[in-house]
């Protein structure tokens, strides 16, 4: 009997340990488990019962390779902005998007009914750091663009990217875009929205009225309902279903009984989530554009600074026309207040991966270099614009000074400051300036009316 329940409590570790990860009475018992062992003389079954190694194990147990990257070089794909079609983009987002999603665990649901937060629950924060990186790189790539034509151009496509990641069935990710769009920092253009077709403001508004927060998210829940096969659920609409389930029911009923209607309610609807995991969609991603959307989600601004990028695009007195109002969908509360946590290390590991792909893209002799003009084009595909490059041969640009560059705009827009050496700043007027990390004196090189600052 020992030797059996042996095993089934191996099975039990081994499949479920983030319960014990969670728990720690349950090691305690298993301990106690292999004192009674041992008390029997059964002590070669002891090592079936260890949990010590759980702690050391990382919380993203689960398998993110679902769906697999395209890296063969038969299909080539285009890693500028402006030539990637709509169906593509969609494509490529919901392809992070799932990867995201299929990484929470039962578990981690459970865990997020006890707490009601995202503490100790970094799936589900990357999740959520995900949505809300699609949405300001929405507003971010429709504000960088210099004149209001090509905003309403960018702004146009993500409309119809919309579409498609509604055909999709992807509604997380289709709020994080619709959210970015509808963002006041956004909708307040109103020489923007003159450019903006009818037709394009129709569908916005068809989308707002899809995701209204009005009667619950009503017009959501029944569109949802009759999707089959591959979904992509808008999260955090769920989680609230899952809170309101754990508070309007409580745990015992009459006679100290563990209430045993609310734990099937909450197992339902947990398992339903989790049941989507195992639908792969039939996603054709190129491995290349994956590593150049995960850099751009990287980077993070606050909104004073996406304010003032919108108030430097269109001042308050501009003298268009007001614009024709939509109606913003209400993203979910869950998702607003949490910031992303980049480090120097994944960064630099995204710079990389990007860099490879650029030059396997665009390295055509191979020679460790690419055209100038390819090089402004890929630039013009981030929402940033960070320095002119210090070439080293006139009119390419080296694989060094491509990963430089964007290794010190990823870390600066990402609020990685004090993870950095030195302070590197762009500015086109001359004054005496010192780094604040190493209060070196900082020298201006001049370079197409634009200034590279370099510590000495």
């Amino acid at each position: 009997i020992l030797f059996l329940l042996s095993i089934y409590f191996r099975y039990w570790i081994q499949e479920f340990w983030t319960m014990f990860r969670l728990h720690s009475s349950l090691s305690d018992s298993m301990e106690q488990f292999q004192d009674l062992v041992r008390d029997q003389g059964q002590e070669r079954l002891c090592p079936l019962l260890q949990t010590k190694w759980i702690n050391d194990r990382h919380w993203s147990q689960k398998p993110s390779q679902r769906i697999k990257a395209n890296s063969s070089k038969k299909r080539k794909v285009s890693l500028l902005f402006d030539h990637l079609e709509p169906i593509e983009l969609a494509e490529h987002l919901t392809y992070l998007e799932f990867k995201s999603f299929c990484r929470i665990s039962f578990a981690d649901y459970q865990n997020y009914i006890r707490s009601c937060c995202m503490k100790d629950n970094p799936m589900m924060e990357r999740s959520i750091t995900l949505c809300n990186g699609i949405s300001q790189w929405v507003q971010l790539m429709v504000l960088s663009r210099p004149t209001a034509q090509l905003r309403a151009e960018v702004f146009t496509k993500f409309i119809h990217v919309a579409q498609s990641l509604h055909l999709m069935h992807n509604f997380n990710t289709l709020m994080a875009v619709v959210g970015g769009l509808c963002h006041s920092s956004i909708s307040r253009l109103k020489e923007t929205s003159l450019h903006v077709s009818h037709e394009v403001t129709k569908v916005l508004n068809e989308m707002t009225d899809l995701l209204s927060s009005c009667r619950n998210y009503d017009n959501y829940r029944q569109v949802y309902s009759r999707c089959a096969g591959f979904k992509i659920p808008i999260l955090g609409v769920h989680l609230k279903d899952l809170i309101s389930v754990n508070e309007a029911m409580s745990d015992y009923v009459e006679d100290n009984k563990v209430n045993v209607q609310k734990l099937q309610a909450l197992y339902n609807h947990i398992n339903e989530l989790i049941q989507l995991q195992q639908i792969t969609p039939q996603l054709d991603a190129n491995k290349d554009l994956v590593h150049l959307l995960t850099l751009s989600l990287d980077l993070y601004y606050t909104d004073d600074e996406i304010y003032e990028l919108s108030y430097t695009r269109e001042p308050k007195n501009s003298k268009a026309p007001p614009a024709t109002p939509s109606r913003p969908p209400v993203v979910v509360e869950w998702a607003s207040g949490v910031a992303p946590k980049p480090d120097p290390k994944t960064i630099s590991k995204h710079v990389q991966r990007m860099v490879d792909s650029v030059f396997k893209n665009y390295d055509h002799d191979e020679n460790g270099y690419i055209s100038q003009g390819d090089f402004e084009k890929i630039a013009a595909s981030f929402p940033f614009s960070f320095c002119v490059m210090d070439k080293e041969k006139e009119g390419l640009i080296s694989r060094e000074e491509i990963t430089a560059y964007f290794m010190r705009a990823s870390v600066i827009c990402s609020k990685l400051g004090l993870g950095f050496v030195h302070n590197f700043q762009e500015t086109t007027y001359m004054k005496p300036t010192f780094c604040d990390n190493c209060s070196g004196f900082v020298s201006q090189d001049s370079t197409l009316q634009h200034y590279v600052l370099i510590c000495l």
